[in-house]
């Protein structure tokens, strides 16, 4: 029996396959970070494709959080309509969906955020944009916190199946655990339990608003690939923090948009170059007991196999395949195709009417249509 197309289950929530789609910016939302037609249909498509579990790209908890243009937002009441009509698309096609909780933190710029300037745990200028973020007073974490709490419940009124908190890629909530960019010498820095405080405070709070039958997942940094930046020991330890806490799942990443060519890395042409991430999931395994989700470079489903029959992760996901074939997951359970058409170019981009495409495949179509 197929590892990959075996129920499963994250907390509360039945899955019908260990396939998720790993969270993807779609940018295909209002200014407002409402909810667009274009993005229904995305999704709709997402759902129709057979993939256990999508994860929403990351939607911003307060307006100064946003990270990018087209950006979705949770941030106010006024977006639940939008949200419904989402969540409701995929359920109508039988999928699941959980939204990722995000605030950009210093990962942003002025023109997205209403000129205000970038919010961090320390004043650390960010080479990715040369901007150096004002360090919050400590007055100002706590309604921080409540933020991704009431975004948490606009979630839980608006259908979905959860919530994934992003503690990745180097936005706010990766950069309170990271000593490279949390420099405090408060409560909130300094030793490593005091610079986990934020994203468990976080999860005890959500867990004490919405019950412990509300699945709640994370997506967690192994490691920044900067010097002084979080350690693989680090985060195995915030790991087993976030699971005595409560967290439902755990999504291994690493990186940050200092060190963005090694989160999504180009040319993944075999099998031997596949699940890049796969030592970390190993040595998470060894500190925790709840499900582990792996994305990383994932392209072959003998090598998605292997991932998970070798209890290093519970479920595999993936970003980039999906993007140029939302049909990717049935198409493997069907046997009409043992892998991903992506060939990793990092060149996906919107075609003419906005949506999120593979880029490779609107070359070929405009080719196809020139005379």
């Amino acid at each position: 029996m197929s590892a990959v197309f075996s129920a499963g289950r994250i907390g509360a929530l039945e899955l019908a396959n260990r396939l998720v789609r790993s969270a993807t910016g779609e940018r295909m939302c209002r200014p407002t970070g409402r909810v667009t037609p274009l993005l229904v249909e995305f999704y709709a498509r997402l759902a129709e494709g057979g993939v256990g579990l999508i994860v929403t790209g990351h939607s911003f908890v307060r307006a100064d959080g946003k990270a990018s243009e087209g950006m979705m937002g949770v941030h106010s009441d006024a977006m639940l309509p939008g949200l419904r009509q989402l969540v409701e698309a995929v359920h109508a096609r039988g999928g699941r969906i959980v939204c990722q909780l995000n605030h950009a933190g210093r990962q942003t710029r002025p023109e997205l955020t209403g000129g205000k300037r970038p919010i961090a745990p320390s004043a650390v200028t960010d080479r990715a944009t040369g901007i150096t973020p004002r360090a919050l007073a400590a007055a100002e974490i706590e309604p921080l916190i409540e933020c991704y709490v009431e975004a948490a419940r606009r979630c839980r009124d608006a259908g979905f199946d959860g919530v994934q908190l992003h503690c990745a890629h180097g936005y706010l909530m990766s950069e309170f655990i990271s000593p490279y960019t949390n420099r405090r010498e408060d409560a909130w820095g300094g030793s490593l339990e005091a610079r986990a405080r934020f994203p468990l405070e976080v999860l005890r709070r959500i867990r004490a608003a919405l019950g412990r039958e509300f699945p709640v997942l994370v997506k967690l940094n192994a490691e920044d690939f900067i010097e002084g930046g979080l350690t693989l020991g680090e985060s195995c330890r915030i790991a087993a923090m976030l699971e005595k806490e409560g967290i439902d799942a755990i999504e291994i990443s690493a990186g940050m948009a200092e060190t963005v060519d090694k989160i999504v890395r180009k040319n993944v042409a075999g099998p031997e170059q596949e699940a890049y991430f796969l030592p970390y999931a190993r040595e998470f395994r060894r500190w925790v007991s709840v499900p582990l989700i792996l994305v990383g470079g994932l392209r072959s489903l003998g090598v998605m196999e292997l991932v998970l029959q070798s209890g290093a992760a519970d479920f595999v996901s993936l970003s980039r395949p999906l993007i140029r074939e939302p049909e990717l997951p049935r198409k493997l359970r069907d046997g009409a195709a043992t892998r991903a058409a992506c060939v990793s170019c990092n060149c996906c981009g919107p075609d003419p009417e906005g949506r999120l495409a593979c880029t490779l495949d609107l070359q070929l179509a405009k080719r196809q249509a020139e005379p």
